[in-house]
């Protein structure tokens, strides 16, 4: 049986929000004004400026009190009367960035801080809209403009945008932005991660403006490796039926247009007399540009097929091995936190590149608009993650349509993204019929939204019973995605290294089989003998002993070692070892490579010299 996953290509980003806005799109394409750099902060443990005393909610009153209401971001208007806040007089965030680190005060603070930032309005033709988008806000974001609300948003890794049309002012107009990173356990992830909940605006600011009608989304995807037949959807928002959309990939030669049907949406279908396809070893992009009226975007693209084959993972309709690592959302250089630049994503795509890397698994979350650009460019397969992480609240209603907003939205955003191969719905769940009912139907929505790559989870492991060297991986999840994928810490939490040797293997699925994390500890700089914990030697051992292990599963068509650099955890508390970060990086929180780095590289380099 043969599951096909033929590239999507285009921009489609909706709104994830308290109630979604499936009407208003993503607008990263249509460039903008910057909103970043500097904003005020007012932190609000309280949450004084969004509770009354008695803890109604301000901007659900008719008259909110000028004196404690934050968003209204008003001055006394004479000397008596009573404001208790001011904007002005407070501390400054940098934007995109996270507060942990940009606060020494606030590196364990999680809860509301109000963040404001003023900006002179542009003149907007008529007919013109005006919308905000944020890159992310971690994890609720509630934003006001002028004193008003514009809208809600949950969820820490995607973006969200906002008709403000009718809101701006001329002249100054002041942003508020309400943003709480508290934990909950209904929320996505829950209560407990190993990973630090970084708060704050992490991503872009934009101020868009676009025409009266405008391109809202565009998908293009090749239909076959071997016809190179190409089809495309553009959608008109305000668009009516009977006009025209136009397609061009000058490098194909392709000049194509369309008529718009009664939903505003134009089909094309088209044949290139030469195609050149996109793979880690030739990364080849195509420009394309679409125009309706007075909207144009560009963006550059690849052209690809990815499917599976029994146990075989196929790119173009060849076999392929996945040479991974696990990567976080987190740069170490420079005082660390979220990634907040292309730079930054640039260089841990690098040194996922000089470790002989052709795929890399974003963890936990979506990452950044530009690691998958990135990825795109530098030719590495990309599996793409949604925080549905260990001990989800399975059975509450309002979870899973949290879970399936951040996954559709994460869907729609990177939905042209060459490098991406595999949507992951999970990491780590425990088995339980609600759990498999969740992400079934999690995995449902995937297939509704992109029907053309491969879908997985990272699941588990566990011991046969009587005989606790026979792994075996048992999962009905393993019935409804593409690739079987499984975390494994023999070694590390299941034995010493040694026991790599003594395990075999039960896994009973036609399918590809892909070891989506291991790996062990290291302190960087710490030596010794190979027996002994935390030390380069032992992670480096620990990798040794693995390799041979792994590449006796048949079916195995790849794996991502758990994890690139050394990131922070407040679960990992062990003093003069880990002091705060995960320690099984293959480089450390300082940016070192350990030994381990080196035995992974060359193992690496000859399965490519070998493929």
């Amino acid at each position: 049986m043969k599951s096909f996953a033929s590239l999507w290509l285009g921009v489609l980003c909706l709104v994830a929000a308290a109630t979604r806005a499936d009407n208003i799109p993503d607008l990263f394409l249509h460039g903008g004004v910057s909103l970043n750099g500097e904003w005020k902060m007012i932190v609000d443990p309280y949450e004084s400026g969004f509770y009354d005393y008695r803890w109604s909610q301000r901007d659900k009153d008719a008259k909110p009190s000028r004196a404690e209401t934050f968003y209204l971001d008003v001055k006394p208007a004479d000397a008596g009367e009573r404001v208790e806040y001011d904007f002005d007089q407070s501390p400054s965030l940098q934007v995109p960035g996270d507060w942990n680190t940009q606060k020494r005060e606030l590196f364990y603070y999680e809860g509301t801080i109000w963040c404001r930032r003023t900006f002179e309005s542009p003149e907007l033709a008529k007919g013109q809209h005006a919308f905000l988008r944020f890159g992310a806000v971690n994890y609720r974001a509630d934003v006001y403009l002028n004193g008003q609300r514009v809208g809600t948003h949950i969820g820490g890794f995607t973006p969200f945008t906002f008709d403000v049309t009718k809101l701006l002012a001329k002249g100054t107009n002041s942003l508020v932005v309400r943003v709480d990173n508290k934990r909950a356990k209904d929320a996505v992830p829950t209560l407990n991660t190993d990973w630090w909940n970084y708060g704050g605006i992490t991503r872009d600011v934009t101020l868009v403006a676009t025409p009266a009608e405008y391109i809202a989304d565009h998908r293009i995807w090749l239909e076959s490796e071997t016809t190179h037949a190409i089809a495309a959807t553009v959608q008109i928002a305000g668009g009516k039926a009977g006009e025209t959309v136009q397609v061009a990939i000058p490098e194909l030669g392709a000049d194509l247009s369309a008529q718009t049907d009664d939903a505003g949406k134009a089909a094309f279908h088209f044949t290139p007399a030469q195609l050149s396809l996109w793979s880690p070893d030739s990364p080849k992009l195509y420009e394309i540009r679409i125009t309706h009226g007075e909207d144009t975007v560009t963006e550059r693209i690849g052209f690809r097929t990815i499917c599976t084959e029994g146990r075989s993972i196929l790119l173009n309709g060849k076999p392929v091995f996945l040479r991974g690592i696990c990567i976080h959302g987190e740069f170490p250089l420079n005082g660390g936190g979220r990634v907040t630049s292309p730079e930054q994503a640039r260089q841990l795509l690098t040194w996922a590149k000089e470790l002989n890397c052709n795929f890399v698994r974003l963890a936990h979350y979506p990452h950044c608009e530009a690691m998958t650009r990135l990825a795109d460019e530098m030719g590495i397969f990309v599996w793409s993650e949604v925080p549905v992480y260990w001990t989800i609240d399975w059975t509450n209603e309002a979870t899973f349509q949290n879970a399936q907003s951040q996954l559709s939205d994460n869907i729609q955003r990177d939905a042209n993204r060459a490098s991406i191969i595999i949507w992951s719905l999970a990491n780590e769940t425990p088995v339980s019929p609600a759990r498999t009912r969740f992400l079934t139907r999690l995995a449902q929505r995937a297939r509704a939204l992109d029907s053309t790559r491969l879908l997985s989870a990272a699941m588990e492991k566990h011991a046969k019973d009587g005989a606790p060297e026979v792994n075996v991986v048992e999962d009905p999840l393993a019935d409804v995605v593409d690739v079987v994928a499984f975390n494994q810490y023999v070694g590390w939490y299941d034995g010493l290294p040694g026991k790599c040797g003594r395990v075999r293997w039960e896994i009973p699925y036609n399918k590809p089989l892909f070891i989506s994390e291991f790996g062990g500890d290291a302190k960087q700089g710490l030596h010794g003998d190979k027996s002994q914990r935390w030390t380069e030697e032992f992670q480096a051992d620990l990798y040794r002993q693995t390799l041979p292990m792994v590449d006796k599963i048949q079916g195995l068509a790849g794996f991502s070692p758990w994890i690139l650099v050394d990131f922070r955890s407040p679960k990992r508390v062990l003093p003069g070892i880990q002091d705060g970060f995960n320690r099984k990086g293959l480089i450390s929180s300082e940016g070192n490579k350990k030994a381990a780095f080196y035995v992974l590289q060359e193992y690496y380099r000859q399965r490519a010299a070998a493929q």
